[in-house]
């Protein structure tokens, strides 16, 4: 038996059983079953919008807010009025509580961000909201200048030679972002130190944590490895070491794409692994052309990936949690358009993936 099949089978057995910290958890609520479809928005989303997602068959909003406004009492108004319109929330995201670069880089100021985010996971707990995403880049989403796909769409593109890091006003470049190079060795020290402080507060507010892979999954960038959250491998050993039910997989399937071989698994693959392990609780259903160190974003059905054979594994796998179109390209037209395409395209390819499982 390899090690890695040795890792898989010890995590199934964690996701049925308690953390070591079991005593103060509050039980993670069990997902229900079918996918639930979402819509992302941000808080000062229209009525008129609202009424769109409705009126597409959209039941649930991931929503972003902005800085200061990661507060109870908004999380709690955030729900009040998407209640209103028909619809629940499945997460309230915010730029400060992922990428932080205090805490991937063990820099000053790490113990005031992890203080803020356990505030955060406490406050989403209380406002009845049952998941947040966290993502561990140092230096941001790589990009380079936008391309043109399908039609002339305009879209993310990646080229290794000219990409820049951007996250949360910031931009990262050159060959050393930080000063200097860092080693694997020190990540993965500075993970442990993160999540044991964290995991420990979502067990006690009843949350699961969706971790995103690093994108792109280069395996470095600007002096810094993307070993942990770049490969399955390295999930596989982070998820080992949170050694908690609550931290898991938002399985952002474009990253993964992104990464191509070097990812261990292909997006399928991955995609069993994590629902073998009870990991796998949010989807980014999204497409590219090609895997780095060359590749543009595209319309859901333009890029390399069949996109009906990954629905058609998620619903095989049964799985439970929030799945939300994303990185859309703009379409000609109606503002809405572009997302309007793809949210019609995903609740297709579902409806036929249920359809060809029973048969």
């Amino acid at each position: 038996m390899s090690e890695l099949t040795r890792r898989e089978l010890a995590m199934a057995g964690l996701a049925a059983g308690l953390s070591a910290t079991a005593a103060a958890a509050k039980p993670l609520a069990p997902l229900t079953p079918g996918i639930k479809i979402s819509m992302q928005v941000g808080e000062e989303v229209t009525d008129d919008d609202l009424a769109w997602i409705r009126q597409m068959g959209i039941d649930y909003l991931n929503v972003q807010t902005g800085k200061g406004r990661a507060t109870l009492d908004n999380f709690q108004a955030i729900k009040a009025r998407a209640a209103s319109a028909g619809l629940q929330v499945w997460n309230i995201s915010n730029n400060d509580n992922r990428n932080i670069e205090e805490v991937t880089l063990n820099l000053p100021g790490r113990d005031a961000k992890i203080a803020w985010l356990k505030q955060y996971i406490r406050d989403t707990g209380k406002a009845g909201i049952g998941y947040i995403t966290y993502a561990h880049m140092a230096n941001g989403i790589w990009s380079s200048a936008t391309e043109k796909t399908r039609g002339g769409g305009t879209a993310r593109a990646f080229r290794l030679e000219t990409a820049k890091g951007t996250w949360n006003g910031k931009t990262y470049e050159g060959a050393l972002t930080h000063g200097r190079k860092y080693s694997k060795e020190e990540l993965w020290d500075n993970y442990t130190y993160f999540i044991r402080e964290i995991a420990p507060v979502a067990e006690e507010a009843g949350v699961r944590i969706g971790i995103h892979p690093d994108d792109p999954p280069v395996p470095e960038l600007g002096g810094i490895p993307r070993h942990i959250f770049g490969t399955y491998d390295g999930y596989v050993k982070a998820l080992e070491i949170a050694n908690s039910p609550n931290i898991g997989v938002c399985l952002c399937c474009g990253t993964w794409m992104e990464g191509g071989k070097s990812m261990g698994k292909d997006v399928f693959e991955a995609a069993r692994g994590f629902a073998k392990m009870g990991k796998l609780w949010k989807i980014h259903f999204r497409n590219v052309t090609a895997p780095q160190p060359y590749f543009v974003e595209t319309y859901i059905d333009g890029g390399y990936t069949d996109m009906y054979k990954l629905m058609r594994t998620l619903v095989d796998v049964d799985f439970r949690g929030n799945l939300i179109a994303d990185h859309v390209p703009a379409m000609s037209g109606a503002r809405q358009s572009g997302w309007a395409y793809s949210m019609g395209y995903i609740r297709a390819l579902y409806q036929a993936a249920l359809a060809e499982k029973k048969g």
